[in-house]
């Protein structure tokens, strides 16, 4: 029953990518044209991100911050008022536009339409040597939108995600691609209300330089925690 629920998530995953790449091709050039009139740079963002087994692939987004912004300031941290953030990435972060070019990422079959959201290659750490923990959330592909994004998105810390992205693992062997409907409609449910955008520091009394070192490092020390 699981290896069905597989090919049927793989077949839902083409059908439905395949048809909003087409439905929303006029956003597409449109989203384009402001992106390049509002600041310098490519239209796309390429990132190197882990998906099924720690498999690493070239995530696509729309370009929301500046060129080269993932080495300056925060990093790969992106706190409320970032000055990072273009006007048209605003915009385009706020109602989850950005996102939309991962459908070719679920076309080819380095994503899902859901699963746990892909995380920076250097992100956790050494992939080899992370926690059981840690690596269960590899044992599904890397999504769109997931559990834990309808749970918190940016506003948990990252060991609240993990145990999401452990529960929806879990769930999708139990239930199968039902696990997939019903986060599916909170997702859009979570668009809509657009919450959570912007992670929170978790000491307010530092800059968001310090805060974004501190959270990276602690990331990584609990991912490596013995099991």
């Amino acid at each position: 029953m699981y290896k069905f629920n597989v090919i049927l998530k793989r077949l839902f995953d083409i059908a439905s990518s395949g048809i909003f790449a087409l439905i929303l091709s006029p956003l597409w050039i449109i989203v384009a044209i402001w992106i390049k009139a509002d600041s310098q740079g490519p239209v796309f963002f390429k990132q190197g991100r882990r998906t099924k087994d720690g498999r690493i692939f070239n995530m696509l987004k729309f370009r929301t911050m500046v060129v080269n912004a993932e080495s300056m300031g925060t990093g790969l941290f992106n706190f409320e008022n970032d000055p990072r953030v273009t006007k048209a990435g605003h915009f385009l972060r706020n109602s989850s536009i950005d996102e939309l070019p991962q459908l070719f990422n679920i076309l080819k079959g380095d994503m899902s339409v859901v699963g746990p959201r892909p995380c920076v290659t250097y992100e956790l750490g050494d992939f080899d040597s992370l926690n059981k923990r840690y690596k269960k959330r590899f044992e599904m592909k890397a999504g769109l939108t997931g559990l834990a994004q309808v749970k918190g998105r940016n506003d948990i810390s990252w060991d609240e995600k993990v145990g999401y992205d452990n529960q929806y693992v879990d769930d999708f062997k139990r239930i199968g691609i039902l696990a997939d409907i019903k986060i599916l409609w909170q997702s859009v449910i979570k668009v809509f209300k657009k919450e959570n955008i912007y992670e929170n520091k978790a000491d307010d009394s530092m800059t968001d330089a310090e805060a974004a070192k501190h959270e990276e490092e602690e990331i990584i020390r609990i991912a490596h925690l013995p099991d």
